[in-house]
C-alpha cells in the first residue's frame, strides 16, 4: 500500500472528499516527522514505535576503487514492531 491507496481508503471508509483525506494523512506523517527531527519517540499502540538512532562516523571503503572514505556521523529512523502487530502478522 502507498500513500495515495491510503488517502483512497481512508476517503471511503469516513466518506469524505480526496482532499480533506489527504490533509489528514499529510498531517499525520508530518508530525511523526517533527517529532522524530525534534529526536522524541512516537509511539502507536497495537502497531510500533519509531525512534531515531544515531550513529557516529567510521572509515569506509569503496568497493569499486578499494580507496578509504570518511563516513559522517548520520541519524537514521528505526521502526520497532509491537507486540500485537507481530501477533496478528504470526496467527
Amino acid at each position: 500500500m502507498n500513500k495515495s491507496e491510503l488517502i483512497k481508503v481512508f476517503a471511503q471508509r469516513f466518506n469524505t472528499p480526496d482532499t480533506e483525506a489527504a490533509d489528514f494523512v499529510n498531517v499525520f506523517f508530518d508530525r511523526i516527522r517533527q517529532a522524530l527531527l525534534a529526536g522524541d519517540r512516537v509511539e502507536i499502540r497495537g502497531f510500533g514505535s519509531f525512534a531515531v538512532r544515531e550513529y557516529e562516523g567510521y572509515t569506509g571503503r569503496n568497493p569499486k576503487s578499494g580507496q578509504s572514505v570518511a563516513v559522517g556521523p548520520k541519524r537514521l529512523p528505526f521502526f520497532k514492531a509491537g507486540r500485537r502487530l507481530k501477533e496478528h502478522l504470526n496467527g
